[in-house]
């Protein structure tokens, strides 16, 4: 039956279709978009379908709030809603299907996410979350690794729904985290979806971010600036803090970066934040001391358009609980080579510390705060770090880096390093902290500004200085960290030039020069001619067999 509509409803219609493309034309030539990220405590009771009914109130509860209203892209943290006890199938996007207005006895979607496709589909919003999926192994034949007897694979998975509650983009995390029981794609995914009001998103998963693939390939091989990222983080310092590892990866790639996180502290997660690349954090937040359920909102500016074998050594790893209750991990710093620098009394001091065929040059300047007790003092100082080599934490995918850095001890141990210090010991202000190195170029390369406070938030870009400067004829990068000149701080936890390698196979200088050819860097200098020496060699003795052939 054809429903049958008068003509002021049928004018009525087409106001509100004018209004609406209006509105869409209107976001896609504005030079910003809003973003809401939010920081999630899952329910962890023993009933699971109890948490999982806690937890979707609590998502409803947020895409319907005041606070989301006005925002074009709302992203959840990671595994903050359903189990492998209630897992659901994931439409493959280019279906284009919408679980909202599918058969509502159909059994193909779970009920939880048929609901947030309503949500979305109601507020007119981009919705990211993050689920546990299965999907039939017979649905991918190219897979031939053993499957399940359930015949399912079950995938750490975002999934994006637009402002029709339409399945728009699917992505399945790549690097699983130490005993992430989830299956993996056969090949790495590298995912990106478009939007109405004219950006295109790159999206990936938690420890992703240490990784190359998905995540800087994105950057470099796809030109996407614009990220959603939803983690459920366990902080580690000094180096890998939730925070401090969402803003230098923004800068470093200069992107805009939508990270969600979960919020459990007795877990060590927690830290949410939405970053503009160079310009820095427009939102953020780490909580210490409880877990919460809160959007954070930002207006983002839009960036223009462009084209664009290992051994693992164990260390056991030490953990830390606060006043607060919140529980952290430490960094292996037991790799690095390092070197103590006591700040007994005001001073200053220089240094340089090597490890491998890395070498990090230290400048320091400190004084004394005033009003503090001269008795019983606590020994505080800083370890000046260096480290080229594998990131080896056991069980998980291991990364190539090549570190400088500083951390705060509470003594003069490398045991007393990496932890967190009260303010009575932090008795010292920074006023001037410059690191320098020189990195080999490499075809897989991100370099980061790392820092963290007491607070485990991290400096600002206005309160650092920070360059990469390619030398003539060489492939080495000179690169230089310091504190801006007008900021002086008594609270740093560490400072550091973080070089991530991913890979040591196409970095300048690790193989032969016939290995640096192949990854497509030209010797320069000494390195040409001896490798025109070589090459002039060959040239006689092929000339020389060809000679005695045709005798």
């Amino acid at each position: 039956m054809i429903k049958a509509y008068t003509l002021w409803q049928l004018v009525l219609l087409m106001l509100i279709g004018v209004q609406i493309s209006q509105q869409v034309s209107l976001r896609a030539s504005e030079d910003f978009y809003t973003a809401a990220v939010v920081e999630f405590s899952q329910a962890d009771g023993t009933d699971l379908t109890a948490n999982l009914a806690d937890n979707l109130a609590g998502y409803l509860e947020l895409i319907n709030s005041p606070n989301a209203t006005g925002a074009d892209i709302m992203v959840f943290p990671e595994m903050t809603l359903n189990s492998v006890n209630s897992l659901t199938y994931v439409p493959p996007p280019e279906k284009n299907a919408t679980p909202c207005l599918d058969d509502p006895s159909a059994e193909y979607y779970h009920p939880f996410f048929v609901e947030i496709s309503c949500a979305a589909r109601k507020v007119k919003r981009y919705i990211v979350i993050n689920i546990n999926e299965k999907q039939l192994c017979s649905d991918t034949p190219e897979d031939t690794r053993p499957c399940a007897s359930n015949g399912h694979n079950i995938f750490n998975t975002n999934v994006v729904f637009d402002r029709n509650g339409a399945v728009v983009s699917r992505y399945r995390k790549v690097h699983l985290y130490l005993n992430e029981a989830r299956n993996t794609t056969v090949l790495p995914e590298v995912v990106t979806f478009d939007t109405d009001f004219n950006v295109t998103f790159g999206h990936f998963i938690c420890f992703d971010i240490a990784f190359y693939v998905p995540s800087v390939e994105l950057v470099v091989k796809h030109g996407v600036r614009d990220f959603v990222y939803p983690t459920k983080w366990h902080s580690q310092l000094p180096f890998y803090t939730a925070v401090q590892v969402q803003l230098g990866w923004a800068y470093g790639n200069d992107v805009n970066l939508l990270a969600a996180g979960a919020s459990r502290i007795e877990y060590g997660s927690t830290g949410s934040g939405i970053y503009n690349g160079r310009k820095g954090t427009l939102t953020s937040v780490i909580k210490l001391t409880e877990n919460e359920r809160r959007i954070y909102v930002a207006q983002v500016p839009k960036y223009k358009r462009t084209e664009q074998r290992r051994q693992h050594r164990t260390v056991k790893q030490k953990t830390q609980t606060t006043s607060s209750g919140f529980v952290m991990t430490r960094d292996y710093i037991e790799q690095y080579n390092t070197t103590w620098m006591s700040l007994e009394y005001a001073g200053n001091a220089t240094a340089n510390v090597c490890h491998g065929k890395l070498c990090c040059h230290f400048e320091l300047e400190w004084n004394e705060l005033l009003n503090m007790e001269v008795g019983n003092r606590r020994i505080f100082g800083y370890r000046l770090g260096a480290y080229d080599g594998w990131r080896n934490e056991p069980n998980v995918d291991p990364n190539y880096v090549r570190n400088c850095g500083i951390f705060a001890c509470s003594g003069v141990t490398l045991d007393d390093c990496g932890y967190m210090l009260s303010p009575d010991q932090l008795r010292f202000n920074l006023s001037r902290l410059v690191i320098e190195a020189k990195y080999p170029k490499s075809e897989e390369i991100l370099l980061m500004p790392n820092s963290v406070r007491d607070n485990l938030l991290p400096l600002e870009p206005s309160q650092f200085e920070w360059s990469v400067q390619e030398e003539e004829d060489s492939h080495m990068l000179n690169v230089r960290f310091a504190l801006a000149k007008t900021e002086s701080l008594s609270n740093l936890l560490s400072f550091a030039i973080f070089g991530n390698y991913y890979d040591e196979v196409c970095t300048y200088g690790a193989g032969s020069p016939e290995k640096d050819l192949e990854c497509g860097y030209k010797p320069t200098g000494d390195g040409a001619a001896q490798l025109r020496s070589f090459g002039t060699w060959l040239l006689v003795l092929a000339v020389g067999f060809i000679f005695h052939l045709c005798k």
